[in-house]
């Protein structure tokens, strides 16, 4: 029987950066819990000689040859860009800022 707790959930929000309020902590709690307890019920339902399955349709990527063609230098695609080091876009850091 899955038993999500309120300080599972509360750790798993830190770990997302996501800040919570209590009552919020409670229903996802409940919410979570309601999932694990619903895949435990597949699973239970399940046999191996079922095939697992990720949509209940058959899906078939549709692919182009891959074919080189010309396209942009990298003077070029560096041309409008506000900020270029190396040859390549300069972006602001995100992670690791306090």
């Amino acid at each position: 029987m899955p038993g999500i707790t309120r300080e599972e959930v509360a750790h798993l929000a830190r770990l997302a950066r996501l800040e919570l309020k209590g009552e919020e902590l409670d229903h996802f709690a409940g919410q979570l819990d309601d999932i694990i307890g619903a895949v435990a019920r597949v699973s239970e339902v399940a046999d191996q000689d079922v095939p697992p399955t990720s949509h209940p349709l058959p899906l078939t990527n549709v692919m182009r040859a891959d074919v080189v063609r010309p396209s942009l230098t990298a003077e070029q695609a560096l041309s409008g860009a506000p900020a270029q080091e190396q040859q390549r876009f300069k972006v602001p850091q995100i992670l690791g800022e306090e």
